[in-house]
């Protein structure tokens, strides 16, 4: 009797680890699927980065609660209105003064962050908190950035610094919209 309960005992307990195991690996794979689907480009980008699939995932994560924590809020409609009246007015200022109109649009794009609550001070966390409620616009926003550093030393063509104001006009149309609740719920 003492030998069967033994291995009774040997057998449930195997069991229960293999089980352990199985629900930590479909916990991973299920981390990893959702991570990979919310932020798409942006996972890749830090995987490559980070050389290491966990660490990755463990940065977005951060990223993910670093967002939870900021208070982000919609623009009034009178702003919405405003700050497209001056993107007008920078676009239009562009065929006369590329670069300025570059420096233009940056700067109201931080504007616009700020308005909305997002960090302003440190491009790399703005980045890093743009990427969790825009994961494929943070890639307009990061090109726009690296051509306004390379126009701040003259190393930007007329064309590039096209580019760049489009891609900060991707990231500025986003920003103006009250779009982040339905954004939310289909995240859920």
């Amino acid at each position: 009797m003492n030998h069967s309960v033994g291995v009774l005992l040997i057998v449930v307990t195997v069991v229960m680890v293999l089980l352990g195991v199985a629900a930590h690996y479909y916990s991973n794979q299920r981390r990893t699927k959702l991570l990979r689907r919310h932020f798409g480009p942006e996972y890749d980008r830090v995987v490559r980065q980070k050389r290491n699939v966990r660490q990755a995932e463990g940065v977005l994560e951060f990223r993910e609660k670093a967002r939870e924590a900021l208070q982000i809020r919609p623009l009034p409609r009178s702003d919405q209105i405003a700050y497209a009246r001056r993107w007008n007015e920078v676009q239009r200022q562009f065929v006369d003064d590329p670069q300025q109109a570059l420096m233009q649009a940056d700067r109201m794009l931080n504007d616009v962050m700020a308005a909305r609550g997002y960090p302003v001070l440190n491009f790399e966390e703005q980045a890093e908190i743009v990427s969790v409620d825009y994961p494929v616009l943070v890639q307009h926003y990061r090109m726009a950035h690296e051509i306004t550093l390379r126009q701040n030393t003259g190393r930007s063509s007329t064309e590039e610094l096209r580019k760049a104001v489009v891609h900060y006009r991707s990231l500025f149309d986003e920003l103006l919209k009250d779009s982040l609740i339905d954004r939310k719920e289909a995240r859920e």
